[in-house]
């Protein structure tokens, strides 16, 4: 069964076992589409308010993007465990002669840019969700501005849980020109998740006051 045809109360149960998969990388998928989730209410909340005529067709635009982005992120919460799986099956691989231990090396540097990839596409999608956070706090209903922070905020959390993942593997790589390369980039999307998160909190914070 997929991950995200469990009940709430499973997942939460089969997150907390024994089992290393799913782990961060799952949950920090989860967290943005939540993020993502909470922008399009806001948009709907927003569109056909007469207030926030002005809004309605940002606000549909955010609404679609929003809707697309919590199917992407729902799959890489799936893909997340297959790629550690993956993972788990290369380290498994027979290693008595130098043609296993070549075979299996080659697997398991394979499966390393799986591990890499999956959270990396989710820290994209991470910017992605606390921009649309931005366009609904700006522009959106401003009875729901907190939960425009709300999805900021989750979107911050879940950057910085899909980054963990990305640089625990990046270590294993020897193409080091990849991995400085990744790197770099994930650096980057951290800082302008970071940035649009603080200036939606701050405007939240405006507006509460």
């Amino acid at each position: 069964m997929k991950l995200s045809e469990h009940t709430l109360r499973a997942f939460i149960h089969e997150l907390a076992s024994d089992s290393p998969a799913p782990g961060g990388g799952s949950v920090a998928a989860l967290a943005a589409a939540l993020g993502a989730a909470l922008t399009a209410m806001v948009a709907r909340l927003t569109v056909g308010k007469e207030k926030y005529r002005s809004a309605w067709e940002a606000m549909e635009n955010v609404r679609a993007e929003s809707d697309a982005l919590q199917e992407r992120l729902l799959e890489l919460m799936e893909e997340d465990t297959e790629a550690f799986n993956a993972f788990m099956a290369a380290m498994k691989l027979p290693k008595e002669t130098d043609e296993e231990k070549a075979a299996r090396a080659e697997a398991m540097q394979k499966a390393t840019r799986g591990a890499i990839d999956v959270p990396l596409r989710t820290l994209r999608c991470c910017v992605s969700v606390v921009a649309l956070a931005e366009k609904t706090c700006a522009q959106g209903n401003s009875n729901a501005i907190t939960d425009a922070g709300s999805a900021a905020v989750l979107a911050r959390a879940a950057a910085a849980a899909a980054a963990y993942n990305v640089r625990i593997n990046l270590g294993s790589l020897k193409d080091a020109s990849f991995a400085a390369q990744t790197d770099a980039e994930t650096a980057s999307l951290l800082e302008e998740v970071e940035r649009r998160a603080t200036a939606v909190e701050n405007a939240v914070l405006k507006a509460l006051r």
